[in-house]
């Protein structure tokens, strides 16, 4: 029970707090270590480029393995010192976990950039959270790259990690965000990473497999609630899901343009060349500014759902292990 205790109260610091820039976080750790692990093993398999598939591979269980084995000794020691404080830092490390405030405020900055009609700086803000290009970008195609991030990341950055810490507590969750961002860091289909991040990015589809697809159920309840179009969510999704070279991008992108009356996706550049995918949605309408707004309320009424809904799983599974 105190797991699933430290869990909630992690989830609502994240909801008040966010991830202010000056308080140290360990995912920037990972991200340190992955850095300088691939430095140190890139070396080691220079002279044989066979090797780059496998250093990265052990690269990633190195990381995976550090971050979940460190998380859960530290619990067992806490636990058995004292179980409020057990609590106390389990509760920091699930907050920590979570990014849900930050997804918003970030996608908000460049929406209250597009109300003040100023482009350029719109453009700006934009850059810090997707990977393509956006200096050529319209009001239009800012518009839509941000609703493409918030629908996404409402799966693998708010949604898994979620689940992920109602099965396993903060262990769990942070060897999911190890698993991640190996793939934000290596995960690409580029000549640089094609061979050494292949593992990493095939280990972020399985981990993301069934939590994407429970977002996407979860955010077409959403839209049921929070009066948008759930049938056309739901039929969006069955349509347009597969629409991504990721099999799991575009679950929930599905769902919240068939919710929202948009379409999103379509071609882009990505590091100064053109990448053609396909559209997810019909264009009834162009994307707006404010259909951000209507995106983060889709991505929290999602994330409010399913941890009401892990809430009574776990008590209920936890009832029946204890006799009732």
């Amino acid at each position: 029970m105190s797991i699933l205790l430290a869990v909630v109260i992690g989830c609502i610091l994240d909801l008040i707090l966010g991830d202010p820039q000056w308080l140290p976080h360990p995912i920037r750790l990972l991200g340190a270590f992955i850095g300088n692990g691939e430095k140190i093993l890139r070396k080691l398999s220079r002279r044989n480029p066979k090797m780059e598939y496998w250093s990265g591979a052990l690269l990633s269980v190195v990381v995976m393995a550090t971050a979940f084995t460190l998380t859960l000794l530290l619990l067992i020691w806490l636990y058995k010192i004292n179980l409020v404080l057990f609590i106390a830092v389990h509760a920091l490390m699930c907050y920590q976990i979570m990014a849900i405030k930050s997804l918003k405020t970030e996608s908000m900055q460049v929406y209250r950039a597009l109300k003040q009609n100023d482009l350029s700086q719109a453009r700006h803000k934009l850059s810090f959270i997707v990977s393509r290009d956006t200096a050529l970008l319209d009001e239009k195609g800012v518009a839509k790259s941000v609703v493409e991030t918030v629908s996404e990341n409402t799966s693998d950055g708010v949604i898994a990690p979620l689940l992920f810490m109602l099965i396993g507590g903060a262990p769990l969750g942070f060897l999911y965000k190890a698993i991640n961002t190996l793939d934000s860091m290596i995960g690409y289909k580029n000549e640089q990473y094609i061979r050494f991040g292949r593992f990493a990015a095939k280990l972020d589809d399985a981990a993301n497999y069934l939590p994407a697809r429970i977002s996407a159920w979860m955010m077409i309840l959403a839209s049921w609630i929070g009066g948008y179009n759930w049938k056309k969510a739901l039929q969006i999704y069955k349509r347009d899901r597969g629409n991504h070279p990721s099999p799991n991008s575009a679950q929930t992108e599905a769902v919240c343009a068939g919710a929202l009356g948009i379409q999103i996706a379509g071609a882009n550049y990505y590091f100064g060349q053109l990448v053609d995918k396909p559209t997810i949605g019909d264009d009834v309408r162009p994307v707006e500014a404010n259909d951000i707004q209507r995106a983060n309320k889709l991505m929290y009424t999602t994330f409010i759902l399913t941890l009401a809904t892990g809430v009574v799983i776990w008590l209920a599974v936890w009832a029946l292990v204890n006799g009732g």
